[in-house]
């Protein structure tokens, strides 16, 4: 488990006063980065590198491309020859990629072969397309015209040696993986992955295959946060289910703070006899940043550090909830923790009028579509509840609207958060 230091940000230190302040989305964003420490850095084979954040500098081992690069099979002379009238020249040698390179002879050429590079004393391609050979002496077509250094690749002009190529905070890509391994590096530094349980809490919840009564429900919070978490790059993830039981509560969770750096619970934060979570987490040593956030849906969502710096993220049992608390809260902690590059916010315009007269944040689904003008625009989904989480099938995040406005015309534009970020 990682150790760090990380600082309360309500600066309201009793417990029972942070609980009874209801914070907005943004304060409590806020709050949740202040509180999360950084994740350690560690060394990884570079093809494991994809999906982690990149704790160093990559730069080039060489000039790219490192030398002067034929870009077409055909042959290489000297330009002056050209010049001076010549037209048919004789074959001097062949020259593949990776051969070494060859010394053209004057009046000469080579047959040179796409990707190896251009011989000495040689400046001038012509394709294969446009010479014939005979007895060994290639003749250019009559009538094609040629020019000084075409299909050719000039030496650094894609990037000097010593070019920076990724910086930290790069989230690695697959397509990163071919500079890396270009630059030479076999190992890269990376934010190490947090590891993270899930624990969906319920006794109405039971796990898909498994016989089922008429008055349970299957478990799909925690199977949906872990792929959420999964897709954003944290793999080290596991599940458990604990029954609505203090003692389970408290013995499963003492030992899932002495292993984790992140829980992420569903379930049992609001306000009812059953709901025995932020009681049993402040026995356990937790600490409690802000229970309740002015925002629809979520708003019951409680966010605490423990005894060890872990970070606890105890959202709402009710499935639309509690992906839009883990996409909104858990992920930029995460990415944040690791050092990633902060990511510009997006806007849509919104489809059509939207009214939300409580005052409190929206975190509306949305479909998003384009029209002729190249713009994307944001089409509500409408979910029955929120506990409606067949309808997020649909959708590919959802919009934010400010809780100081009810009235949202069709053209507006809003901050969007999809569910897969770019």
């Amino acid at each position: 488990m990682f150790t760090a230091v990380a600082t309360l940000a309500t600066g309201r230190s009793p417990a029972n006063s942070v609980e009874k302040i209801v914070l907005t989305t943004a304060e409590a964003l806020k709050a949740v980065l202040a509180t999360t420490p950084a994740f350690p850095t560690v060394r990884v084979a570079a093809a494991d590198s994809t999906g982690r954040v990149l704790r160093q500098l990559i730069r080039a081992e060489r000039d790219q491309p490192p030398f002067d690069r034929v870009m077409m099979d055909g042959i290489a002379f000297a330009w002056a020859d050209y010049v001076s009238g010549q037209r048919r020249f004789p074959i001097q040698a062949m020259q593949a990629a990776g051969d070494a390179v060859l010394t053209l002879e004057n009046g000469q050429c080579i047959e040179i072969m796409t990707g190896a590079a251009m011989p000495a004393n040689a400046n001038c391609i012509v394709p294969v397309e446009r010479i014939t050979v005979t007895d060994g002496v290639a003749e250019i077509e009559a009538d094609y015209e040629i020019s000084k250094d075409r299909f050719l690749h000039p030496r650094g002009s894609d990037y000097a040696q010593g070019a920076y190529m990724l910086r930290p905070g790069k989230r690695v890509s697959p397509l990163d993986i071919a500079i890396i391994a270009s630059c030479g590096e076999t190992e890269v530094d990376v934010a190490a992955d947090p590891v993270i349980r899930i624990i969906s809490t319920g006794n109405e919840l039971v796990a898909a295959g498994a016989p089922i009564q008429p008055q349970q429900i299957r478990m799909s919070n925690g199977p949906a946060i872990l792929a959420l978490l999964e897709s954003h790059g944290y793999r080290r993830n596991e599940h458990e289910h604990i029954a609505d039981d203090v003692d389970a509560l408290r013995g499963r969770l003492a030992i899932h703070l002495q292993e984790a750096d992140v829980l992420v619970l569903s379930g049992g934060v609001s306000m009812g006899k059953a709901d025995y979570v932020p009681q049993v987490l402040t026995d356990l040593g937790v600490s409690v940043v802000f229970h309740k956030i002015s925002q629809k849906p979520g708003k019951p969502m409680w966010f605490g550090k423990g005894p060890g710096d872990q970070i606890v993220f105890a959202l709402p049992g009710n499935p639309v909830s509690a992906l839009v608390c883990c996409r909104q809260y858990l992920i930029p902690a995460l990415a944040k923790a690791s050092g990633a590059n902060e990511t510009p916010p997006e806007f849509a315009a919104l489809a059509t009028n939207i009214s939300f007269t409580p005052e409190l944040t929206c975190f509306q689904p949305v479909k998003l579509i384009s029209n002729a003008a190249g713009q994307t625009l944001a089409m509500p989904v409408q979910t029955n509840t929120s506990g409606d989480f067949a309808a997020l099938s649909a959708t590919d995040g959802y919009v934010e609207l400010a809780k100081d406005q009810s009235e949202f015309p069709s053209g507006t534009a809003v901050f969007l958060h999809r569910w897969i970020a770019r």
